[in-house]
């Protein structure tokens, strides 16, 4: 539940971090390594997380609404339920190893 909005946290390692339920909005997560972290119910509108590592993240019921996931790796990451709405999925590895173009 932390409060994380408009933070700059680019190129941070916050691999297996557990931000569940936490407000990132707006928040710079540009080339973030996020690697198994928990994002469950995270608020992500309109983040930046271009080329950030989500391999294996836990994005369930995530809101991504507007978020900026260009060239992000999303494999074997849990987006059941997450809001994707006008999300930059550009060149985004997604969940089933497909690149998203």
């Amino acid at each position: 539940y932390a409060n994380l909005s408009r933070a700059d946290l680019s190129r941070a390692d916050l691999s297996r971090a557990n931000l569940s339920y936490a407000n990132l909005y707006g928040a710079n997560l540009t080339l973030a390594n996020l690697y198994r972290a928990d994002l469950s119910g995270a608020n992500l509108y309109r983040a930046d997380l271009s080329g950030a590592n989500l391999y294996r993240a836990d994005l369930t019921g995530a809101d991504l609404y507007g978020a900026n996931l260009y060239r992000a790796n999303l494999s074997g990451a849990n987006l059941t339920g997450a809001d994707l709405t006008g999300a930059d999925l550009t060149g985004a590895i997604m969940p089933d190893g497909i690149t998203h173009s």
